[in-house]
């Protein structure tokens, strides 16, 4: 069985989709999702499958949407992906994990996606794309960071970002999985 790492968008954010966590993880487990754990209110998840990646979202999204009325978008990563995502992030050594995010793509961002994303970036901030990671250290913070806001517009696929003390976190319960 292959431990996947989960990271949901729209869950718990801003009042909509409220989803509680005891809840989600009684339903993936009783979908036959193995040793299912969650990581905050807002859609990490680590659980054990012998899908592949793509059945693994589409039937995480199904069964949120038949027990909670909306289907979320769902990225799906292995732990070693994470442990390479981790292992690339050039900010790493950051005093404040909350500075630094990281987005995972969906997909291979798009050729302009280097330049465009230049173009966006604030003095304070300093990023870098590799692969299908995009890593961004904001010591000012990211709510009004023009940047983190159009970052995946400009990536040119669907991401989803986490902080680097979440992404930590994650990555210990899959090793711990």
């Amino acid at each position: 069985m292959r431990t996947w790492i989960l990271l949901l968008r729209g869950i718990n954010v801003g009042g909509a989709n409220k989803v509680k966590m005891a809840d989600l993880r009684a339903a993936l487990t009783d979908a036959g999702f193995d040793a299912v754990a969650s990581y905050i209110q807002s859609g990490n998840l680590v659980a054990g499958s012998n899908l592949d990646r793509a059945a693994v979202c589409n039937k995480v999204a199904a069964v949120i949407e038949a027990e909670f009325g909306f289907r979320p978008a769902c990225l799906a990563l292995t732990r070693r992906e994470l442990e390479n995502a981790m292992a690339r992030n050039p900010f790493a050594d950051e005093d404040d994990p909350k500075t630094v995010h990281l987005w995972f793509a969906d997909g291979e961002p798009a050729s302009a996606a280097s330049n465009a994303l230049t173009a966006l970036a604030a003095d304070s901030e300093r990023w870098h794309l590799n692969a299908q990671v995009l890593y961004l250290h904001a010591p000012e913070g990211i709510a009004r960071s023009k940047f983190a806001a159009a970052a995946e517009r400009k990536l040119g696929v669907a991401a989803t970002a986490r902080n680097l003390r979440t992404v930590r976190q994650l990555l210990s319960m899959a090793e711990s999985a």
